[in-house]
């Protein structure tokens, strides 16, 4: 499951390159037309192992539960035209296969990308992490309609408005709420989900979900302005492991 993937990538949604071939979610430069918009694309349609997925039939593995520390300091927030995004710039990090993965960026995906015996979600997070040669690691969070989260509000009342504006914070955000009380998870090797899908990404899919309101979801999905899921994709005999 360990795979070699260029830092830059891991910033793809931050800083997209002034030479990057335009993709969206709708009409032409949609999801199933990504892997024939630029050869740098390709992998969205030739790789074998893209994501999202459907978790179903998942092997007993055993799994510990993830020892998760959050100091996080988020610097900004980026409407960028694909979703909301926060920079992160401390020491949250996480250890996996011995090895230390620190959290870069998390975003948002409504409806949800990845699903669980093929039940969708209102809303999911996905906290990207590195490790120090670029190997990504990306820990998705589902959630449902419920009580109010505290966390999510406070970065709905800080995101920008507009899309392609960034809004530094002067407010600490405490991301806790974002992730349950159980740590427990299901893993499988996947790609980004946006281009250049690049494979030989480490996914890890938390069992439980949080909460959020029904009006912080209507925020979430205004600021967003469309659905940003890409579709699932096949999992051509990848094991989903527990």
């Amino acid at each position: 499951m360990k795979g070699f993937f260029p830092l830059f990538f891991t910033f793809a949604l931050i800083a997209p390159s002034a030479h990057a071939i335009p993709w969206s979610y709708e009409g032409n430069n949609s999801p199933e037309n990504w892997g024939t918009l630029s050869s740098e694309y390709q992998m969205c349609k030739e790789g074998a192992y893209q994501s999202p997925i459907d978790i179903k039939g998942t092997i007993d593995a055993k799994l510990p539960p993830l020892a998760l520390h959050f100091r996080t300091h988020t610097t900004s927030i980026i409407n960028n035209g694909h979703t909301l995004q926060l920079n992160v710039d401390d020491e949250d990090n996480f250890a996996l296969d011995g090895i230390n993965f620190k959290l870069k960026q998390f975003h948002f995906h409504a409806p949800s990308e990845n699903t669980i015996n093929g039940k969708s979600f209102p809303l999911e997070a996905h906290f990207v992490h590195s490790d120090a040669e670029g190997n990504l690691a990306v820990l998705a969070v589902m959630f449902e309609v419920g009580d109010k989260n505290p966390a999510l509000q406070q970065i709905i009342d800080q995101a920008p408005v507009r899309k392609y504006e960034t809004q530094p914070l002067d407010k600490t955000i405490d991301i806790t709420s974002l992730f349950p009380a159980s740590t427990h998870y299901y893993r499988f090797s996947g790609s980004l989900t946006t281009p250049p899908c690049t494979e030989g990404v480490r996914w890890l899919v938390m069992k439980e979900s949080v909460s959020l309101s029904a009006q912080q979801l209507e925020s979430i999905k205004s600021l967003l302005g469309m659905t940003n899921n890409r579709p699932i994709q096949p999992l051509n005999g990848r094991m989903v492991v527990q």
